[in-house]
């Protein structure tokens, strides 16, 4: 007798924190993820309203979800939400390094704060998250974690010297993680959005977003449901002997 899939959620079950899920790529990741069973829980930096507006419609989905004012940047705070999540959610299955900041310019007037600070949020957060949860991940013996890089940390981009080297920085330390951690059944994995649109780029003008769309060889822009779909991927037992992968999620941009 064969097995049918057509009924199945792909992540049912599993615990996923999301940071920066408030809005943009993050939330697209959130909804998704509730879409295929998993229990949420995400951060937020300011928007109590906006987080608890993300709770309500990811419970819709029949899912526990639950959000948290949490600094990803800073080590505490990582381990704080770590910990809080264990004893609400009873386990953490996955984790989504998403959150992260640009603070662009030609690097002759980039200030040290600005290459400071992007390093700080979008590369040492990763880190902090990751060293939280590495102890229930080894007592579990399996976890998925998967952390948002861009093609800019695999390419380069001119303006972007401190957000390129820190979206490098998280492949090679996404990559050293697999190393360490796959005896115990943990993978670690990363994703490398191109050029998504969002409500950020929305603020941009048509000519130039329509630019970039011309570039691309499909010919068009990444949605938040693109990425979300590979982050799935990721997450669930049909990547189960992928790890230390880094998934190019671009339309073609790097071909």
């Amino acid at each position: 007798m064969g097995f049918t899939f057509l009924n199945m959620k792909l992540l049912d079950r599993k615990t996923a924190i999301i940071t920066g899920a408030s809005r943009g790529i993050g939330k697209g990741i959130a909804l998704k993820f509730a879409e295929q069973g998993a229990n949420i829980a995400f951060t937020y930096l300011s928007s109590e309203e906006k987080a608890k507006a993300l709770e309500s419609e990811l419970s819709a989905f029949g899912v526990t979800a639950k959000g948290f004012k949490s600094d990803a940047s800073d080590f505490d705070s990582a381990q704080q939400l770590a910990a809080d999540v264990i004893e609400i959610f009873g386990s953490i299955d996955v984790v989504v390094n998403n959150a992260g900041i640009t603070k662009d310019n030609l690097l002759m007037r980039m200030s040290e704060e600005d290459y400071d600070r992007v390093m700080q949020v979008n590369m040492k957060s990763i880190f902090n998250l990751t060293k939280a949860v590495i102890r229930p991940m080894l007592k579990q013996r399996s976890g998925s974690i998967i952390n948002m890089s861009s093609v800019v940390g695999v390419k380069g981009n001119a303006g972007q010297a401190n957000y390129s080297a820190s979206k490098a920085a998280i492949i090679g330390f996404s990559k050293s993680t697999a190393l360490e951690l796959g005896s115990r059944n943990i993978r670690c994995n990363v994703i490398a959005p191109g050029f998504i649109e969002t409500e950020m780029t929305a603020a941009l003008d048509d000519s130039t977003v329509q630019a970039w769309r011309d570039s691309i060889p499909l010919k068009r822009g990444g949605s938040p449901e693109d990425i979300a779909n590979a982050t799935v991927f990721f997450a669930s037992d049909m990547s189960a002997y992928v790890s230390g992968q880094v998934l190019n999620v671009c339309g073609g941009m790097l071909t």
